[in-house]
């Protein structure tokens, strides 16, 4: 049965480097539910979340061709209960005077934040486990979602260890 799995990839900094990665699951048929990029703490050195939907033997599959590829510098699998992951979403919701106080605090429950107030409707901003962000749109689905935009999810994973010593690249 298919499950989802966060991957955590370091690599160099270098042009095509996302292309190269994501051909990789292109030719290999495998589904990417989100992928996002970022800097790290050193400057030459982005670090990868990669959520993808698939079985364990092709998981192993994909970190091994993963860790072939060239500006790759270390991929880690990283368990569920070992993750701290968050993702972004921001999303339009219907909100006239008779339903805009309840719109805010529906965002308010969520420890989201309205962004920005028109005459029918608000922006609202929230952060967090993307169960958490599932939970809060089930709640404003009432009142109308007329745009909705959902990042991909940035992770790290638990506890002291860092995925790579602090040497210079």
């Amino acid at each position: 049965m298919a499950e989802k799995h966060t991957l955590s990839v370091l690599t160099l900094d270098e042009p095509g480097m996302l292309m190269r990665i994501s051909g990789m699951f292109t030719r290999r048929g495998f589904n990417i539910i989100s992928m996002n990029t970022g800097t790290t703490e050193n400057e030459n050195v982005k670090r990868i979340t990669i959520v993808v939907e698939t079985e364990e033997t092709p998981i192993e599959q994909i970190t091994k061709q993963l860790n072939k590829l060239v500006p790759v510098l270390k991929v880690v699998r990283v368990p569920e209960d070992q993750l701290v992951a968050r993702g972004l979403m921001l999303v339009k919701v219907s909100a006239d005077s008779t339903t805009r106080n309840q719109v805010v605090d529906a965002a308010k429950l969520f420890r989201a934040r309205v962004v920005d107030v028109a005459q029918d409707s608000v922006v609202i901003e929230a952060t967090g486990m993307p169960s958490k962000l599932e939970a809060l749109l089930d709640v404003l689905e009432p009142f109308g979602i007329r745009e909705l935009f959902k990042s991909g999810v940035v992770a790290l994973s638990r506890g002291p260890k860092p995925m790579l010593s602090n040497r210079s690249f």
